[in-house]
């Protein structure tokens, strides 16, 4: 046996045990941001380094309306105060579904995952599509029911709403409320939150001011839907 092949081994196993402490320090991360913002994401330096800039300005859960806590349930994951992470049934149709109507579910904007889902990957790991998807799904996963064990749903929301992108490196709804509305994320309208969470499908494309034509048309459709989970007492809990 060479020693290449003898040294092989070792590289694997230190390989591994680098990879566990790794996954180990990001659980650990996970709790204590159940008492802190992060300090920052993937996400947020990416827009940096693509010259975009950072906009961002965490605020706490008073400080946000609960017009755009109610947009964002609307808009992205209705079931979000019931399920455990995870809506069991769109991912069945997803996967199970006709072609045809997964892409016109997606062409009407309907969220592709859970804001629990979202959130974990806006903290914890990176956007992307192609294979970076799929491998980023097995630890998508456990961050997710990570954060429901761990946060809860108003802290869940809370950081949701504080982290994700709402225009080209604006990052959180306070930081979009200045820039788009200037005024406070607590003092947001019912119009103003529903086009904020409207361009959340690719907010560097749909734009809120000037607002973009999909913007214009999913804010009217969001406000229906809010219209709508205006007497669901679960969410009426939530979003106080």
């Amino acid at each position: 046996m060479t020693a290449a092949r003898k040294q092989q081994p070792g590289f694997i196993v230190r390989f591994l045990k680098a990879v566990l402490y790794i996954f180990l320090a990001s659980l650990v991360y996970l709790v204590v941001c159940r008492f802190i913002f992060p300090p920052v994401t993937i996400t947020q330096v990416s827009a940096l380094v693509s010259g975009y800039g950072l906009k961002r300005d965490y605020v706490s859960w008073d400080e946000i309306s609960p017009n755009i806590k109610l947009a964002a349930i609307a808009s992205e994951d209705q079931l979000f105060p019931d399920h455990g992470g995870f809506d069991w049934k769109a991912i069945d149709k997803s996967l199970n579904g006709d072609q045809r109507r997964r892409k016109r579910k997606r062409a009407k904007g309907a969220a592709a995952s859970t804001i629990s889902q979202q959130t974990a990957k806006n903290v914890f790991l990176w956007q992307g599509s192609g294979i970076w998807r799929y491998i980023r799904k097995a630890p998508e996963v456990v961050y997710t029911k990570g954060i429901e064990l761990a946060w809860g749903k108003k802290r869940i929301l809370e950081v949701y709403l504080n982290v994700v992108e709402m225009g080209p490196g604006i990052f959180g709804v306070e930081a979009a409320s200045r820039a788009y509305f200037n005024k406070s994320a607590k003092n947001l309208t019912r119009a103003e939150a529903a086009m904020i969470i409207a361009s959340l499908p690719n907010p560097k494309k749909y734009t809120v001011k000037p607002m973009s034509r999909w913007v214009r048309w999913r804010h009217n459709g969001i406000m229906r839907q809010m219209s709508n989970l205006d007497g669901d007492p679960d969410v009426a809990a939530l979003i106080r």
